[in-house]
């Protein structure tokens, strides 16, 4: 059974804003996706440019690490609805339906608060990079604001998208944990 709650996505129905959110979350996955791609295209060029051409790189290891934290934080919302997080449902599945209702609106509501929080701090911190103007350390020296923005974006819809499940639960569109009655 839990192999089967782990593929299901979340449910949407008819409604705009679950649609919507769904939608944002699916851009965000694919953008997320884009950026893997082109870390990886980026990490193939750096070893071409330094064990091929014996040249030195100055950008390429700075931009992977950017890209890949950039892709985690603007993935969140598409792995939420895709409900593909580490997820165990031991205790969910050993409870009622009522107590399995009541614990998915418990762990929904302490989710959003966390990522509101996240949120908050990851606005400040990029906000702070940006009004100063922040650049790295390196040769490159990437202006920080654009890098740090993956995080108010991507905890920005992650919150969204788990006001979304909470919105689908509550309507009873979706069901506790993707578990059903039984």
């Amino acid at each position: 059974m839990a192999g089967q709650s782990a593929a299901k996505a979340a449910q949407t129905g008819n409604n705009p804003f679950l649609r919507g959110v769904a939608t944002l979350s699916t851009i965000a996955g694919f953008f997320s996706a884009g950026m893997i791609v082109a870390a990886v295209a980026i990490t193939c060029q750096m070893i071409f440019i330094r064990f091929v051409l014996n040249g030195s790189t100055v950008w390429q290891t700075e931009a992977v690490v950017y890209l890949a934290i950039g892709a985690t934080l603007i993935g969140l919302p598409y792995v939420q609805r895709l409900r593909g997080h580490v997820n165990v449902d031991l205790i969910p599945l050993s409870l009622g339906p009522r107590a399995r209702y009541g614990m998915a609106v418990f762990t929904l509501s302490q989710s959003i608060l966390m990522v509101a929080i996240m949120l908050f701090f990851g606005w400040e911190f990029w906000h702070l990079a940006y009004e100063r103007n922040w650049k790295s350390d390196t040769v490159w020296g990437v202006r920080l604001w654009i890098p740090y923005a993956a995080l108010p974006i991507g905890f920005a819809l992650f919150l969204l998208q788990l006001i979304a499940d909470l919105v689908a639960l509550v309507l009873k569109i979706d069901t506790p944990f993707g578990l059903g009655d039984a």
